[in-house]
């Protein structure tokens, strides 16, 4: 009888313990990984910032979500980010029809597990989507946005924006306070 667990599962597999889990799961090449619950401030500024980009977006794009997931197909990589923009069609993956593969934005709220995994790893496997033009990263400790952006070319900036400062994105000349994101939440302890 053998003890090993299993290390190494195809898609197939991930689907299925997906469907049969209550949590979120996360796949890269072959591992698979439960995400951890959120805080109140974490859900409250995830919704915040839904509603300012829904408000600041042309109708051609959609907003959406943590349900949806976003596949990075040359990394093998399915992640469930926070809320995600798309801009005209979007387009399913060839192995997942619940995962686009074409986001426009995504935004990553931090959490104290997951801070250095979405402004390291996981930003720069975004930054590998080609239809990618900006990610917001929205901490849940102090009032600060880091936004990228994908000027023209491949090449990404980096600012950082904090209360009293101005959210503004190139992509369809997108605006809004960054106060306007944390007005009335209650920030989770440094």
């Amino acid at each position: 009888m053998s003890t090993a667990r299993q290390l190494h599962y195809d898609y197939s597999e991930y689907l299925a313990s997906l469907e049969a889990s209550v949590l979120k799961l996360e796949y890269c090449r072959g591992v698979i990984y439960a995400m951890a619950g959120g805080t109140r401030a974490h859900a409250q500024l995830s919704a915040a910032t839904i509603v300012a980009l829904a408000g600041a977006l042309p109708k051609t794009c959609r907003v959406a979500t943590s349900d949806l997931k976003v596949r990075v197909e040359v990394l093998e990589l399915s992640t469930f980010p926070d809320a995600s923009v798309t801009c005209g069609q979007a387009q399913a993956s060839a192995i997942d029809a619940n995962a686009i593969v074409n986001p426009t934005l995504l935004v990553e709220v931090t959490s104290k597990s997951t801070e250095d995994y979405d402004r390291g790893e996981k930003l720069e496997s975004y930054k590998r989507l080609d239809s990618l033009r900006a990610v917001l990263i929205v901490s849940h400790r102090t009032r600060r946005v880091t936004v990228i952006e994908r000027h023209e070319g491949a090449d990404f900036t980096e600012r950082e924006l904090h209360g009293g400062e101005q959210v503004t994105l190139s992509l369809h000349a997108v605006s809004f306070p960054v106060d306007a994101l944390y007005d009335g939440i209650e920030l989770d302890p440094v």
